[in-house]
């Protein structure tokens, strides 16, 4: 299961890093997703999930022997949130591009136009 969630990773770091490199703002946009994604994922495979229980505690109120780290889910929670916003502004952004030039070409987003 380790070795299928380190592909999965490296499939989405991989296509996060194909999406980026394109002209498209909305390629652009799925490339970041894909890349916040990729390193939530990387966060939690880290602090090994799948071999240790989950982050609660015990009846006493103190932690269980084996039990996960609950710094990197609250660092992948935080990330989520900021995924998302950061998402949303993009999404707003190239929006705003489109409808004012109709554009949606990252290359021809500075060029002025021509009289």
């Amino acid at each position: 299961m380790t070795t299928a969630l380190a592909i999965l990773i490296g499939l989405l770091f991989a296509a996060a890093t194909y999406c980026l490199l394109r002209r498209n703002l909305m390629r652009v946009l799925i490339g970041i997703l894909l890349l916040g994604h990729a390193v939530n994922l990387l966060l939690m495979s880290a602090s090994a999930p799948l071999t240790r229980a989950p982050a609660i505690l015990g009846a006493d109120g103190k932690p269980i022997p084996g039990m996960a780290d609950a710094l990197p889910q609250a660092l992948v929670l935080t990330a989520i949130v900021i995924g998302f916003g950061l998402s949303v502004f993009t999404l707003v952004l190239a929006r705003s591009c489109f409808q004012g030039k109709a554009i949606d070409d990252v290359h021809d987003l500075g060029k002025e136009d021509s009289p």
